[in-house]
């Protein structure tokens, strides 16, 4: 169905940059909102190399209909070669809450 709920999730390593997404991604419809967490501590390997890094997640609030766009947008928008992007199902939602997310992620159409 292409009301389900999904949370989305990408790191990156400039908070500014993931304020860019988060706001960018609402603007245009593609989440119904979006969280960004306090610093972590990503520990990966790249490259052959043992990596550290401070970055910032990003989760979207988005339906399963407007997943497709949100995944174009923020890879054009994205910083990183290779950013997580993880998508995980929501397994219960309130209507009110599902209603909203819809109705969010709806574009806007223009009055004739």
């Amino acid at each position: 169905m292409a009301a389900d709920i999904v949370i989305v999730q990408t790191t990156i390593d400039d908070e500014e940059d993931a304020r860019h997404l988060a706001r960018g991604a609402v603007e245009a419809r593609l989440a119904a909102c979006a969280h960004i967490d306090a610093p972590l501590t990503a520990v990966y390997r790249w490259k052959g190399t043992i990596e550290t890094a401070k970055e910032w997640r990003v989760s979207f609030k988005t339906t399963q209909g407007r997943l497709p766009a949100l995944t174009e947008w923020v890879g054009q928008e994205h910083g990183y070669a290779v950013p997580e992007w993880t998508v995980l199902p929501v397994a219960g939602v309130s209507d009110a809450y599902r209603a909203w997310v819809v109705e969010e992620t709806t574009a806007v159409q223009p009055e004739l």
